[in-house]
C-alpha cells in the first residue's frame, strides 16, 4: 500500500495548514484508490526540533515522525506563509533531516496565509528548497487564503479544484515511481579497512 507522509507546520489548534493539508492527503488518495496517510504535525515537536539543532540528535517522537517522512511513498508539505516565506518551523524541519533523505520523492506542497498576494511564496520559497532536496514536486502547488475558506472551514469552488488537481499529479507521480520499500543503507555500516585506505594511497 503506498503511504503518504502529511507534514504540516500550522501552530493552532485547530489551524487552516493542518486543513488544507487533510484535503490533499484526501484528494491524492482518492487518486491512488488506496492509500495509508500519516500525519506529521510539526506543532507536536517544536521543542525537540530546537533541541536536534542543538544537539544533532533527533530524540523520541522527533526521531519517529522523521522515520514516517522518509520511508513514505510520497510527501505532502504544508507550510503558514509568515513574512513572505514558509515558517521556521516548516525549515527546521527539513534542516534535520539526513542529506539525500527525499531525494527523488514526490512531494505536493501548499501554503495558507491571510491574502492571496502571498502565493508565490510556494513559487520562491518553498519550491526552491524541495529541488535543492532533490524531490520531484509536483506541477501545481496549493496557496488558500483565508478568504478561500467557509464560516465551516468548507472549502471554496476555486479552492477545491485546485486540491483535487494536485492530488491527482502527485498520485501521477507516485504511480510512476517504485515503492519506498528499502532502508536506507548506512555509510558507516560496512567500512573499507584503514589499511586499504593507506595501500590504495
Amino acid at each position: 500500500m503506498t503511504t503518504l507522509a502529511v507534514v504540516s507546520a500550522g501552530l493552532r489548534e485547530p489551524s487552516s495548514t493542518r486543513l488544507l493539508a487533510d484535503r490533499l492527503a484526501d484528494a491524492t488518495a482518492r487518486a491512488l484508490g488506496d492509500a495509508e496517510i500519516v500525519h506529521v504535525p510539526l506543532r507536536d515537536h517544536a521543542h525537540d526540533l530546537t533541541n536536534n539543532l542543538l544537539t544533532g540528535f533527533a530524540a523520541g517522537d522527533l526521531r519517529s515522525a522523521i522515520e514516517r517522512v522518509e520511508r513514505a511513498d510520497a510527501l505532502i508539505a504544508v507550510t503558514p506563509v509568515f513574512n513572505a516565506s514558509y515558517s521556521g518551523l516548516f525549515k527546521t524541519f527539513f534542516d534535520v533531516l539526513e542529506p539525500g533523505a527525499l531525494e527523488g520523492r514526490p512531494v505536493l506542497i501548499g501554503a495558507t496565509g491571510g491574502t492571496a498576494r502571498h502565493s508565490l511564496a510556494l513559487e520562491f520559497a518553498v519550491r526552491p528548497m524541495f529541488a535543492y532536496l532533490r524531490s520531484v514536486v509536483a506541477p501545481t502547488a496549493v496557496y488558500a487564503a483565508t478568504a478561500d475558506w467557509g464560516a465551516a472551514g468548507e472549502a471554496s469552488g476555486d479552492l477545491v479544484e485546485r486540491v483535487e488537481r494536485a492530488g491527482a499529479e502527485l498520485a501521477g507521480l507516485v504511480a510512476g515511481r517504485a515503492p519506498v520499500t528499502a532502508e536506507r543503507a548506512d555509510p558507516f555500516e560496512d567500512p573499507i579497512p584503514f589499511e586499504r585506505l593507506l595501500a590504495g594511497g
